[in-house]
């Protein structure tokens, strides 16, 4: 038995504030054919999902949250209800396509069984066909459920190498990490003989202590200011209905690095500069302007070790920069972009999120549980978008033979945020899979199109620097 933490359960408790959503997440890979045999299938992936813990037990919850949320062991539960099978209408092509999976992950996961779905579709173009795994966002993140989907794979997560994380910087090392890691090392070594020793390390102690507590602290208030300060009127904000819409952009790898060595920049403010450019070309084309603060973005940055890359749960933090919608010029976007994601990182935006999860872990589980729903139903008008990326496999996949050529990433949305957008890495292709509200964003395409016109036009300008 295991009891979630509190962030996993935060996750059940956001699904429960609003009817309209489901907080599944997961990855789309597209296979050459033929489609293997449906039961060789079936029995390969279920040896494969089966040495995933949470993959094979059900959720229990208690009354009134009096307790968290834990993972039980059920004896007789078959596996094989978690495959399904569709076929996409003719031509096949990327419009049914992403059709089928927002029709997929629209739908809440049954939790009365273990929280996933595998999914096979057949008939897309060129005799291909995809495997699509869907899990709720309460036993992964981004990065463990992307180890998920690799895991499926002939050669598995353990022996694929993955890309350079978007935010290297972040995902091996916080300051809270680092004091531990002090503390540790002071606690494991012999006393010093010299007094003044000891008075030398309790200061640098201490002044790393005070550091991270002052960091965190000035990162909370930048937190807690982008949440309740409410963004220009648009329509990226508001309710949601149940449906949701799908879409997908790629870009070369290629020409991303090109334009970071160009430009100094990081493959991080690359992206967000393109979805910068996206969701501008959106409110152009929708005839509304694009405000200075018309696109606060809740980026969520990974606090996981290497060695817990296996460890299916969450592990995040999160920063909220202001992507500079209001600029047309894409030097001038990425330059903007750029300098605020280097000042959210050196405030202390991340440590003020591990800090308040931290915090939330060793308070009674009610009381969490409680703020959590409260805090969810309020309608909140700062944050207007998801921008979360993840490592994908730097090799490319197969499974059961079949090539894998293309992996798609979905995230959620959720909290008055209309549309998401997930960032994966495969290959030489970096994808932007775009989750949006039906009703409010029957235009994708124009976000989609915005983002790969962004990096076109950055690395031309590579070219000619």
């Amino acid at each position: 038995m295991e009891h979630l933490s509190a962030l996993d359960a935060g996750f059940l408790e956001v699904e429960d504030s609003d009817p309209h959503i489901s907080m599944a997440i997961g990855g789309v890979s597209v296979l050459d054919g033929p489609v293997p045999d449906f039961d060789e299938l079936v029995t390969a992936l279920t040896e494969r999902l089966v040495t995933v813990p949470r993959l094979r037990r059900v959720l229990r919850t208690h009354r009134f949250d009096l307790e968290p949320p834990e993972w039980v062991e059920r004896t007789g539960l078959d596996l094989r209800h978690h495959f399904r099978r569709t076929a996409l209408p003719q031509p096949g092509d990327d419009a049914t396509l992403f059709r089928a999976i927002a029709d997929i992950f629209e739908r809440r996961l049954d939790r009365d069984h273990p929280l996933w779905e595998c999914w096979v579709i057949e008939g897309l173009a060129q005799d291909r066909w995809a495997l699509v795994m869907k899990v709720h966002h309460c036993i992964a993140d981004g990065i463990s459920a992307t180890r998920m989907v690799t895991g499926l794979s002939d050669n598995g997560a353990s022996a694929t190498t993955f890309a350079t994380d978007i935010n290297a910087t972040d995902i091996n090392a916080t300051d809270i990490n680092a004091t531990k890691s002090a503390a540790a090392t002071g606690a494991g070594r012999s006393l010093p003989l010299n007094p003044l020793d000891w008075g030398r390390g309790a200061v640098e102690l201490s002044a790393t202590a005070t550091t991270v507590a002052a960091r965190a602290l000035r990162g909370t208030v930048e937190v807690v200011s982008g949440l309740v300060s409410p963004a220009a009127a648009s329509s990226l904000n508001g309710p949601v209905s149940t449906l949701r819409r799908y879409h997908a952009a790629r870009v070369s790898l290629s020409e991303v690095n090109a334009v970071c060595a160009a430009f100094d920049a990081t493959l991080n403010d690359v992206a967000l500069t393109a979805i910068t450019q996206g969701y501008r070309e959106v409110l152009l084309r929708r005839g509304e302007r694009p405000d200075r603060t018309s696109l606060r973005t809740l980026v969520p940055v990974s606090v996981r070790q290497t060695e817990d890359l296996d460890t299916p749960d969450n592990r995040v933090s999160i920063m909220l920069p202001l992507l500079p919608v209001d600029r047309a010029n894409p030097l001038d976007q990425l330059r903007l972009v750029r300098s605020r994601m280097s000042r959210a990182k050196s405030s202390g935006q991340k440590q003020a999120g591990s800090s308040v999860v931290g915090v939330a872990g060793l308070l009674p589980f009610p009381l969490t549980a409680w703020a959590v729903r409260l805090l969810s139903r309020l309608p909140q008008r700062g944050v207007v978008s998801l921008a979360t990326n993840v490592p994908g496999p730097r090799q490319r996949l197969q499974v059961l033979g079949r090539d894998v050529v293309r992996m798609l990433p979905v995230p959620p949305i959720a909290l008055h945020l209309r549309s998401g957008i997930a960032m994966l890495s495969y290959g030489d292709d970096l994808t932007f899979g775009i989750v949006a509200d039906y009703d409010s964003a029957p235009d994708l395409d124009v976000l989609a199109t915005g983002i790969e016109r962004s990096v076109a036009r950055l690395a031309e300008l590579a070219a000619k620097r």
